[in-house]
């Protein structure tokens, strides 16, 4: 298998002190290419130094919606430069998120419409993050309908009514471990809806371990098989052949 991990966090504390063995781990296990995510303005300088370095690995720049409050006008201006790099494929992941409010809803979303203002210019795919903010999410992606050209919802959780919606739009879908769970039969049969031309997946690392190895902290790339491996039953296929259609999709989204 030559899979693509389409969401990893390389440059969080919990891996960035050993990209290389997690690499070549991953490299073994059949995950090949990886796309490391920033979520703040540190964390985008550091994804640009990684993915100047690292063969095969490139990189998605923004800022996550609990770090809304703090993003200036100032800052989007220097995304939109960093965004410019070689290695930079996608705007993101940016997006709402009201779980914990650390930014006010009206904030997140200034800032999620500076973002997709940003991938309309520059003509870039976006990774959107939304936690219990559906509504809202989809009112501001309605607002860029035929602006946006490659736009996904990564971490994906949401219900078959939500899924349609996603689907009607011409968005992409992206999943983490959460889909191996063994709760996550409803979660499943989402899956079965989305042909794999639409379909990613991913590890979100270091978060999100996958069944049957949800006790392994940190999550790495090379647990990424078994979200694979999952997935392939879901849709009654041999896992080399999901691997290689899912693979098809990943770079046909990111240009890689």
């Amino acid at each position: 298998m030559n899979l693509i991990d389409t969401h990893a966090h390389l440059t969080f504390d919990e891996l960035e002190n050993q990209v290389d063995d997690v690499l070549a781990r991953s490299i073994d296990a059949g995950v090949t290419r990886w796309i490391t995510v920033g979520t703040d303005k540190g964390d985008n300088e550091k994804v640009l130094t990684l993915i100047s370095r690292h063969e095969n690995l490139w990189g998605a720049l923004g800022y996550h919606p609990h770090d809304a409050k703090n993003v200036t006008d100032a800052d989007m201006e220097l995304l939109k430069k960093q965004l410019t790099h070689a290695r930079a494929v996608a705007v993101g992941e940016c997006g709402l998120d009201y779980h914990y409010m650390y930014s006010p809803a009206e904030t997140q979303q200034r800032v999620f419409r500076q973002h997709l203002d940003i991938a309309v210019d520059l003509n870039m795919p976006v990774i959107i993050h939304t936690r219990e903010a559906w509504d809202d999410t989809m009112v501001v992606l309605d607002e860029y309908t035929g602006k946006l050209d490659k736009v996904v919802f990564h971490c994906y959780g949401g219900d078959a009514e939500q899924t349609k919606l996603v689907l009607d739009r011409g968005y992409y879908i992206s999943f983490t471990g959460t889909v191996t769970f063994k709760k996550s039969d409803a979660l499943r049969e989402v899956a079965r809806m989305i042909p794999p031309e639409r379909l990613m997946i991913e590890t979100d690392c270091p978060y999100i371990s996958p069944h049957p190895v949800r006790s392994i902290r940190p999550n790495k790339p090379a647990l990424m098989v078994h979200t694979a491996r999952c997935l392939a039953d879901v849709h009654s296929m041999p896992l080399d052949q999901f691997a290689q259609k899912i693979t098809k999709t990943s770079e046909d989204f990111f240009g890689l």
